[in-house]
């Protein structure tokens, strides 16, 4: 679970700088330094206590001294499991997160160096603001590795003296006006053929989890029968997995650049993959890296950043998903985050998080044909059924736009709430649902007026969504409430609330068998019946 040096630094709330405050908005207290500090003392004692920590505290280790470690990071708001006194994943996990936050060397040990800093240093600022509602009992276990995989560059490695950091933590903005009504209902209006009936009177069911070297940022099905799990930093892999949970490949994020047309990089680059997006064939996946590693980027983005930093470029992947293998590689914004493809299967589009833009990649000719300017941070996507229009979540803002994908005209969807995230889209292309980062909530919006119609809570920090085939049921993850959010769409009640591992982050629908795949960045993916 190397990638979980990025784990709350990649998707926690913070205090927003002044210039991207509204007028109307109001001072949050930052309630980071408050666990922190309490760490910092708590952790100096422990040291006196236990001097064998002043050593080290791996992965596998067990005894009185590692339930101290783990009630301490219990209270600090790192760790949602028991304290059980067996150093396993999630706790190596938490202590991760602990020097992600901190600006530490993040290699999951409690030794001198980490005790050093916690003692000698004023702690950076965290990315946790609140402590989770409630976390699933997990008991920390031995994970075993894929057993596929690829890397078949075999030129010099530019990365291999390149320092990787911990890079951006997405903002969490002060709150701006919204708007509820009536909810409205209509119940033929999501009867689609080809599709499992959503399950609305059952419950969700635990079918399988799966382990291995993974810390999944996202969890993407494919249409076909495939799920792709994005890696993120570290790890630089796509794990690809079937219906039956067995791990079909591990691809690396490894490419030599100069093999795909881009001369001015020699040698093998590294990747760090975050979303994906499928051709409606299911043909090829479309992944977003956050930045590449190697000789030539020198200026990756940050949790605070705009165009005038000029940070690097990034690209998109396109993968075959019958080889497996990465057959292009196109040139995007900095900073590329969501990906979407449009179902007339023409254009793909990524939201560039640095520099505050859409790329809309023309899919024949597998290059970028439009940059359109949008707004700090933008992030989640969606497009209609008919493919005319992409809706597209502003989080430096309570907007959403509205891109005319004919002439890329932008209109915008005013006041949804603060800072929206993650969007989806009924089958239909009726209603839309945002999950608000800002204030936890996730939103209905009726497209034809652009209005919210409805909001519900689900847990804290609500993060990404799916829905069901026939449009019926989302599925929301909780990020610090350790749980996901089976919710109807025709009323926004909340039908049932389960469980996961730590930092569900990700989360994909398969329409054909009605399961729902949940990916938790603390290194596993669920997978549940419902």
């Amino acid at each position: 679970m190397d990638g979980l040096a990025y784990l709350h630094l990649a998707e926690t709330w913070e205090t927003p700088p002044t210039q991207l405050r509204s007028p109307n908005s109001k001072t949050h207290l930052n309630l980071a330094a408050t666990p922190l500090l309490f760490f910092t003392t708590s952790l100096a004692i422990l040291n006196l206590v236990y001097p064998a920590l002043a050593i080290t505290i791996t992965k596998g280790d067990s005894g009185p001294e590692v339930v101290e470690v783990q009630k301490t990071l219990q209270a600090s708001g790192h760790f949602g499991g028991r304290a059980t006194g067996f150093y396993g994943s999630v706790t190596q996990a938490a202590v991760k997160k602990f020097q992600a936050d901190n600006n530490l060397k993040v290699d999951g040990i409690v030794g001198p160096q980490t005790l050093s800093a916690i003692k000698g240093k004023s702690p950076a600022a965290s990315a946790d603001k609140e402590p989770a509602e409630k976390t699933a009992s997990k008991v920390d276990r031995p994970s075993p590795s894929p057993t596929a995989t690829e890397n078949s560059n075999q030129l010099e490695d530019t990365t291999k003296n390149q320092r990787e950091q911990p890079l951006f933590q997405e903002p969490f903005l002060p709150p701006f006006k919204t708007e509820t009504a009536a909810p409205s209902s209509d119940k033929k209006e999501n009867e689609l053929p080809g599709k499992r009936l959503a399950n609305t009177e059952g419950k969700m069911t635990l079918k399988k989890t799966i382990y291995g070297k993974i810390s999944p940022k996202s969890i993407v099905y494919s249409g076909d029968g495939l799920f792709f799990a994005q890696n993120m930093m570290y790890s630089h892999s796509i794990t690809v997995y079937n219906r039956k949970f067995k791990l079909v490949k591990t691809i690396s994020d490894t490419v030599n650049l100069s093999k795909f047309g881009f001369s001015k990089f020699k040698g093998n680059y590294k990747g760090s993959p975050v979303e994906a997006a499928f051709s409606t064939d299911g043909k090829y996946g479309y992944v977003s890296n956050y930045q590449m590693y190697g000789s030539g980027f020198d200026n990756p983005g940050s949790d605070r950043c705009s165009p005038s930093a000029k940070h690097d470029q990034s690209f998109l992947y396109r993968i075959n998903t019958q080889t497996l293998k990465i057959e292009k590689i196109i040139p995007v914004g900095a900073v590329p985050k969501f990906n979407a493809v449009s179902p007339d299967n023409r254009f793909v589009l990524a939201t560039n998080w640095c520099s505050w833009d859409l790329s809309v990649v023309d899919i024949n000719k597998n290059r970028e044909v439009e940059r359109i300017k949008l707004g700090a941070y933008p992030r989640g996507i969606v497009v209609t059924p008919d493919s005319r229009n992409a809706y597209i979540a502003v989080m430096g803002s309570s907007d959403i736009a509205k891109v005319n994908l004919l002439d890329f005209s932008v209109e915008w969807l005013r006041n949804i709430g603060n800072a929206p995230r993650h969007l989806t889209i009924d089958p239909n292309g009726k209603y839309m649902y945002a999950t608000l980062n800002g204030e936890g909530n996730v939103a209905k919006i009726d497209l034809a007026t652009g209005e919210v119609v409805d909001k519900v809570s689900t847990g804290n920090a609500p993060r990404s969504m799916t829905i069901s085939g026939d449009g019926k049921l989302i599925y929301v993850v909780n990020y610090s409430s350790n749980t996901v959010s089976k919710v109807r769409t025709s009323d926004l009640k909340v039908l049932q609330t389960v469980n996961v591992n730590a930092s569900p982050i990700g989360i994909t629908y398969d329409p054909e068998t009605n399961q729902v795949w949940v990916a938790c960045y603390s290194g596993s993916i669920m997978v549940f019946q419902d």
